[in-house]
């Protein structure tokens, strides 16, 4: 299982996603992460990337959902695990880098057309302050198979 994270910076009634500008996912809009890797926790790793993708530095994640993710990608089936974090507090201005272009979006007005299929099944409960499991398949075209999104009371640490 391939271990990644999520970051949704929000503020007021804002959320902060950004443009994928290449690689999988490219022409959509996103929360920050990517893939964990060895030897760092999940929450390093949605620190390091959201710094990396955007230029803050977040000084306080919570975490609000956990999403498994069957894809047919390139003609291997892969699972994937992504730790999404929702982050009220940090440090810099977002810019642009060389991988995501930022935005500031009205949480009432999420372009959700130019997301992946999935987020519109999870992420307006995670806005309203739940907490949520989910997984998701999507086939070789990026298209939704199957879905399915569970309220939990809280995850367990370590």
């Amino acid at each position: 299982m391939i271990e990644m994270t999520s970051v949704l910076p929000v503020r007021d009634k804002e959320i902060l996603l950004a443009m994928k500008k290449r690689g999988h996912g490219e022409g959509r809009w996103n929360g920050m992460g990517g893939k964990v890797e060895a030897g760092e926790t999940v929450e390093a790793a949605a620190v390091r990337e959201t710094q990396e993708e955007v230029g803050i530095e977040v000084t306080r994640l919570e975490k609000h959902a956990e999403l498994i993710f069957d894809e047919l990608h390139k003609g291997k089936r892969e699972q994937i695990r992504v730790h999404v974090f929702v982050a009220r507090s940090w440090s810099g201005e977002p810019h642009e880098t060389e991988e995501m272009a930022p935005r500031w979006f009205m949480i009432t007005d999420i372009p959700y057309s130019q997301m992946w299929a999935d987020d519109i099944h999870w992420l307006p409960q995670v806005l309203k302050g739940n907490k949520v499991t989910g997984t998701f398949t999507f086939d070789e075209q990026d298209s939704l198979l199957t879905h399915k999104v569970t309220e939990v009371p809280d995850f367990a640490k370590g």
